[in-house]
């Protein structure tokens, strides 16, 4: 069998490498990072310029399905109304007034030297210390420590004898005036129901969650990153608190309970079983949490119910706050937990545990055809039968009796927008939805339904100008009988048109490749016309096992009997390609052919690369669209197609009218001329360039293992055995060869 299982402990073998496919965990959630603003301080290292926030107290009912993001924003600016400031000074004297912008001293004992040239008696008279307040800015409130200081200079004065006295400064003093202004804002919501954004909203990474959108947590913060790179270390993760929730006019007989539901793994890592999602709840008296709930690791399932009634007094007061902890592996996206439906009310009952709802589950990934998108004058030239016949959705009844009726009033719309304004509708029939006639009347109770609708009737006006265009998208689903939570029976996408052809809905959930000395990778596509190819946009991801450092070679094969055949276009030995991880969420990397060359293609054609070492490059796979058909890879002079499901994320690009907004032949055109001589060497190698700065130069074996780097025209590779080596310098897009002899 092909399918490797992943383990931590296996991945972090890097010496054994066993051919194949395989999938690995992220280390860092491309889609958040990069989003996180760096607050900005005037003074480096103190509280300056920072905010603490006030939030508000919430009430009774909270609900959340997290269908939206519902987490408090921290966005205030100094010059909104309310805000408030307090500035500090680093120094004050006794009576805490602050001392001049211009104070200096020093810690260390001054003095006043005075030489008398008719005795020749040297006499030394130390300045009297001041005694003043220094304030640590790097905290707010600042803790201040009265200290003895004095002036930072000596005096050298001669005495009967025409002489000016002379003052030498202490070097960097370290006791100086400074400030820092620390802000306050008010935090408000209603519906902003939590206070750290720690855990992830997303609508993707649940498998058939009950309504759209859960909230994820793993072993990555809120910008994306492991709270721990590169460790195996187990702790405490992300959290999810409550703002204070105000019980103080309730009851124990008000029959207070919380509910929730919670899903393991999803199309994540699946947690050990000794990680674990748990529930505490606030005792805002004594200052304590106590945990109520916890679910262990284990593989993918079902959403699991909690049911947690609130019965101790202690806990009704103004200010009770509950918060879910995840505790797994630091290092990456691992040990995954999926939240969805918190719902804390009153007049519930230990037997009150329905979520009564009827919601979509997913956002529209594509209305087309194959793919998520492809160039806009491809769709023009060809917009006939391009339209999607089985665009799926998906819905969930979550009512236990009745609720959810299937007659001709249920069903819905897709809504098509331009500019703002509704281009056009596709109706939406509720016993297709249903999956009627074998589903009966009503839609079956608590039950996920997968549909596959026919959008041919729509299609997007092609004679629209532009090189790009984009078309929002709202799916409505509703069912005529029953209550109904509205907001989440609405799912907004957005379908592009740009200047390449995709499989995926731009969310790595995680990342995959093929293992194995030269293997490779070849994705299939079949464009709606005959065209040109310049390169490919490959989203790679980080996973616990960094190969920035490693090479490859872009290749574009041609279709034999539905798998690559004969190659039509190969990066030469001496333009290999490096893996680049973009901090921006979902960032796809651009990587053109040699001089821009245009591959011309019609009908299939495969597109990829061949590696040069064993490693899995770690190519983003989206686990929401199972496109492995079109997935094919070689590691044993074989092609074999995927049986990983999900689609690769990568992209042919081609030629069309945004090349020059992509600014790709002016790209190519500043390439500086470079040479390395002699080549063959026995090991004494030099670089000529017109461009006097390449950066630093980093010299790999064909292994793809950093042997030098240096930033010298010249470097010596004798001391290295015979062989071919790769030269990258790091502000030239190309990678050389080099042939070190005996």
């Amino acid at each position: 069998m092909r399918l490797f299982s992943t383990v931590l402990a296996t991945i972090l073998c890097i010496g054994a490498f066993a051919q194949g496919e395989r999938t690995l965990p992220m280390t860092r959630n491309t889609a958040l990072a990069g989003g996180m603003p760096i607050p900005l301080k005037a003074n480096a290292g103190t509280f300056d310029s920072t905010f603490i926030y006030t939030t508000d107290t919430i009430t009774l009912p909270i609900f959340d399905d997290f269908s939206k993001n519902n987490i408090q924003k921290y966005n205030a600016s100094y010059t909104d109304p309310g805000v408030t400031f307090d500035k500090k000074y680093r120094l004050t004297d006794a009576s805490d007034v602050a001392l001049p912008p211009n104070a200096l001293y020093t810690t260390q004992v001054t003095f006043k030297r005075t030489y008398d040239a008719s005795t020749g008696i040297t006499t030394d008279s130390n300045f009297p210390p001041l005694s003043i307040k220094v304030g640590d800015l790097s905290s707010y409130p600042v803790v201040y420590q009265t200290t003895n200081v004095y002036p930072p200079y000596y005096v050298f004065d001669t005495i009967n004898a025409p002489d000016v006295s002379d003052t030498v400064f202490v070097v960097g003093p370290s006791i100086f005036q400074d400030s820092a202004t620390q802000f306050f804002a008010q935090a408000s919501g209603q519906d902003a129901f939590w206070l750290e954004d720690q855990a992830y909203h997303n609508y993707r990474y649940a498998v058939d969650p009950w309504s759209l959108g859960v909230m994820t947590f793993d072993g990555l913060d809120n910008s994306g990153y492991p709270y721990a790179m590169g460790t195996t270390l187990t702790n405490y993760a992300d959290q999810l608190s409550t703002k204070p929730i105000d019980l103080s006019g309730a009851l124990v007989s008000d029959s207070i309970y919380l509910t929730f539901l919670v899903q393991r793994q999803g199309f994540g890592d699946a947690p050990e079983t000794g990680d674990s999602l748990i529930l505490e709840f606030y005792n805002s008296t004594t200052q304590q949490w106590t945990r109520k709930w916890s679910i262990n690791g284990g593989g993918q399932g079902a959403f699991k119910l909690g049911h947690i009634p609130l019965t101790d007094p202690a806990y009704f007061t103004d200010a009770f706050q509950f918060r879910f902890r995840n505790y797994g592996a630091l290092s990456g996206a691992l040990d995954h937990f999926h939240l969805d439906y918190v719902n804390f009310r009153n007049a519930s009952g230990f037997q009150d545990t329905l979520i009564e709802d009827f919601a979509m589950v997913y956002p529209i990934a594509t209305l087309l055809k194959d793919y998520t998108s492809v160039p806009w004058d491809h769709y023009q030239n060809n917009s006939a039968g391009k339209m999607s016949t089985n665009t799926e959705l998906v819905v969930r009844n979550s009512y236990l009796n009745g609720g959810a009726n299937i007659s001709s009033a249920g069903g819905g719309d897709i809504d098509i927008y331009y500019n703002g304004g509704l281009e056009g509708n596709v109706p939406l029939n509720g016993q297709t939805l249903a999956g009627f006639p074998a589903t009966g009347p009503d839609y079956a109770p608590r039950t996920t339904y997968h549909s596959n609708h026919d959008i041919s009737s729509y299609t997007f006006d092609p004679l629209k100008t532009g090189t790009q265009q984009y078309f929002d998208i709202e799916a409505i689903v509703s069912v005529p009988v029953g209550s109904n939570y509205l907001p989440n029976d609405t799912a907004r996408s957005t379908q592009y048109f740009a200047n390449y052809y995709s499989y995926d809905d731009g969310t790595a959930e995680q990342a995959y490749g093929p293992e194995g000395i030269q293997a490779q990778l070849a994705i299939q596509y079949t464009p709606y016309e005959a065209d040109s190819i310049i390169g490919m946009m490959v989203h790679f991801v980080p996973t616990v096992i960094d190969v920035s450092n490693k090479l490859f070679q872009m290749v574009i094969w041609a279709d034999n009997g539905g798998q690559p055949g004969t190659v039509l276009y190969q990066d030469d030995a001496f333009f290999a390609r490096q893996p680049k991880y973009e901090i921006h969420p979902n960032k796809f990397v651009s990587y053109f052919t040699q001089d821009t060359m245009k591959v011309a293609v019609n009908g299939t054609f495969y597109i990829g690369w061949k590696q040069i070492d064993p490693d899995n490059l770690g190519v983003g796979l989206d686990k929401n669209i199972d496109n492995k058909q079109h997935t094919f890879f070689n590691d044993d002079g074989s092609w074999h197609q995927s049986v990983i499901s999900g689609s690769v994320m990568i992209r042919p690009i081609f030629s069309t009218s945004l090349d020059p907004e992509l600014g790709v032949v002016a790209k190519q055109l500043a390439e500086p001329s470079i040479s390395i001589y002699p080549n063959p060497s026995n090991g004494q190698f030099n670089i000529l360039s017109e461009n006097q700065d390449l950066g630093l130069v980093t010299v790999y074996s064909i292994q793809g293992e950093q042997i030098l780097i240096t930033d010298e025209r010249q470097f010596d590779l004798s001391n290295f055995p015979a062989g071919m080596y790769f030269v990258k310098m790091e502000k030239a897009s190309r990678t050389y060869k080099i042939i070190k002899g005996q």
